[in-house]
């Protein structure tokens, strides 16, 4: 039975409904909302375990920001070809064919895991369990031999092409991931109910912020594993996860994710590619509902257009709509508020991490259970005021620059809570004791931290002079005669593990500051999204989004998270080495690191506050000049019915007086 007898014939559309599930839009409707979650998933599961990735494989916070951005590469270039060819293909199927293809680049996002060699978290102590062999050593002559070996063993991860099959997992992603959202609510809109279609749209716009929530709560569970758990017992591991070395098991997440995601693509294979509304009325059809019926003579004949003719209207109609004065300045407000966001979802975990000595999993814990939920409620409620009190557009630019303003206000103080950098010898504390560990031919390249019994870190036993350890009551090594640690009388010692900034009650309030900011700029989202499709002509609506989304892309999405990256890149103080290689960042100037990783944040928001305001003055210009052009309008009325008035009543005096004369 095609679409076509079951949209004619009311009588045979019951029939067709018991047909099965796939030609019900309840549950198209389930299973687009259950892709949506594990699309997202990967999103936020990808932002919570980026900086594992880095540390894993040696990257820069700059490349990280890069490999967390790249999915938009492919997406942008397509999402314009989606508007063009968004009635003329079978949706369901494409929306399934593009679900595959980003769970391919999903599976790929974990291979590096089982193409590289066990993570060598340290170069001297990795195959010995009493972490003797990182120890002060006169003549250490295995060191470079070791050092050597393992070098030509592993020829390092770069060589193996890891971060060229990342990106390329990252472009397929956002290639599948293009015609899952704009495909899916169009055909939703086209054959849900009038009434039913808001609430089945809300839910999948609910999944968006819930979705990414999952993913970093997902990463919060799984960084608690070691990396190597499927090929080493964890017996033999010496350390935990709050050790600086540890590197969680990150691809994991991606296994399970991309599964999900392969998974929930398979029933839109057998979706129809039109079937019947979810309930047939016998009366009339209204002008909108048929504007989205894809048998009407309007969707027809936009068929005819051809894809030369489309793209070379394109740019008329892109400069047509950036000419509206408050459009163009919404955007750029949400552009900034979108690019705060996105630096924010990639390296606020990071952030966390290293201002306030937590492990990976807290971090993206904190990150997925309070800020998202803050703006997820802020976006709510946005909505809510909207709703209540029936705001106009210069209403609702007013509410965008006060919500924006206020969320200034508690971001600025966020400036001022964090964390010390911690005294580490050698780097930013009495810089001359290099020489004290230079008898033990310490390497460059070790990274084992210990805490002195002065409070003061090293960068391994090594370079502390620690010539023995032990292990105590606890079982863990304790490092003893360290000549560069200072005491007196006896040698000093050292345990394992970094000293610690001993600052972490701040935490607490940090995170209750982020998460109002959250709230209060989240405010701001349906308002200005309600201000757009206010402000443009009907027939513009659908491609003002359009463009709308891509600006996001493009001026957001791509460039912040690199921005955020290279800004935190610029705060290191010392640079991890493997193979003479630069690697990921080992220390940090804790100042430095968060003036301008919160900087950045405060910068856009400001951003977004003059673009806002600058859009509430030109409403309000425009609205002064309209008033003076009515009351001008209304005197030239009332003098023009004057002048008749006064003209009539000489007129009935002429007369009058006309009646007189001749009577006399």
């Amino acid at each position: 039975m095609t679409a076509i007898e079951v949209q004619g014939n009311p009588q045979t559309s019951r029939p067709c409904r018991s047909v099965g599930l796939f030609h019900n839009i309840k549950f198209f409707v389930l299973c687009h909302g259950m892709l949506q979650l594990a699309q997202l998933l990967v999103s936020g599961y990808l932002k919570g375990s980026i900086t594992t990735i880095e540390k894993r494989y040696g990257f820069s916070s700059q490349k990280s920001g890069l490999l967390a951005a790249f999915n938009e590469v492919g997406n942008t270039i397509l999402i314009v070809f989606v508007s063009f060819f968004g009635s003329r293909v079978h949706r369901p199927r494409c929306i399934g064919i593009g679900a595959m293809i980003a769970s391919v680049g999903v599976f790929l996002i974990a291979l590096p895991h089982f193409i590289s060699e066990k993570y060598d978290y340290t170069d001297f102590n990795s195959n010995t369990k009493d972490n003797s062999s990182g120890l002060c050593k006169s003549l250490n002559i295995f060191l470079e031999k070791e050092s050597k070996q393992t070098c030509d063993q592993e020829k390092t991860d770069s060589h193996l092409g890891v971060y060229p099959v990342l990106l390329l997992g990252q472009l397929l992603l956002g290639i599948g991931g293009v015609p899952i959202q704009p495909f899916g609510i169009s055909y939703i809109d086209d054959y849900a109910e009038k009434r039913n279609s808001p609430f089945y749209l809300g839910i999948l716009f609910a999944i968006t912020v819930i979705g990414p929530a999952f993913g970093y709560m997902m990463s919060s569970a799984l960084l608690r594993f070691y990396v190597d758990v499927d090929k080493m017992s964890s017996d033999n591991l010496g350390m935990k996860n709050d050790d600086p070395r540890w590197v969680g098991a990150w691809w994991l997440g991606f296994l399970m994710a991309a599964t999900l995601l392969l998974l929930t693509s398979l029933p839109y294979l057998f979706f129809p590619r039109k079937m019947s509304r979810e309930e047939i009325v016998e009366a009339p059809v209204e002008p909108s509902t048929e504007k989205m019926m894809e048998d009407k003579p309007k969707s027809e004949t936009k068929e005819e257009v051809s894809l030369t003719e489309f793209l070379k209207s394109f740019p008329k109609i892109v400069m047509r709509t950036l000419r509206n004065p408050i459009y163009l300045l919404v955007v750029l407000a949400q552009v900034n508020l979108a690019a705060m966001v996105a630096g924010l979802a990639t390296f606020m975990g990071k952030f966390i991490e290293r201002q306030f000595a937590q492990t990976a999993s807290f971090s993206n814990l904190m990150m997925g259970g309070l800020n998202i939920p803050s703006a997820m409620l802020g976006i709510m409620a946005g909505g809510v005021i909207l709703r209540k009190l029936g705001l106009t557009v210069r209403s609702s630019a007013a509410m965008c620059t006060v919500a924006v303003f206020v969320s200034i206000m508690f971001a600025i103080p966020l400036l001022f809570i964090g964390c010390p950098t911690q005294s580490v010898s050698g780097i930013n504390y009495n810089v001359s004791s290099q020489q004290c560990s230079n008898a033990c031919s310490c390497s460059d390249e070790a990274f084992n931290p210990v805490c002195g019994s002065d409070g003061v870190e090293f960068r391994s036993p090594c370079h502390a002079g620690c010539k023995t350890v032990m292990p105590n009551e606890e079982k863990v090594w304790n490092y003893t005669d360290c000549d560069c640690v200072a005491s007196i009388g006896s040698p000093g010692s050292a345990f394992p593990g970094p000293c610690g900034n001993k600052c972490s009650n701040r935490l607490i309030p940090f995170m209750i500051l982020s998460s109002i900011t959250c709230f209060v700029a989240s405010l701001s989202h349906t308002t200005s999204f309600m201000m757009i499709l206010r402000t443009v002509t009907p027939e513009d609506k659908s491609f003002a989004l359009g463009i709308q989304f891509m600006l996001f892309r493009v001026l957001a999405f791509l460039p912040a998270p690199v921005l955020y990256g290279r800004a935190i890149d610029t705060a290191c103080i010392l640079w991890g080495k493997k193979c003479n290689k630069t690697t990921s960042c080992s220390y940090y100037d804790l100042d430095l690191f968060r003036h301008r990783f919160l900087g950045l944040q405060i910068f856009f928001i400001f951003g977004g506050f003059v673009c806002f305001f600058l859009s509430f003055m030109v409403l309000k210009r425009t609205n002064s000049m309209q008033e003076q052009n009515e009351k001008m309008s209304n005197q030239t009325k009332s003098e023009s019915f004057q002048e008749m008035k006064d003209a009539k009543q000489m007129l009935n005096t002429q007369n009058c007086n006309t009646q007189k004369i001749l009577r006399e």
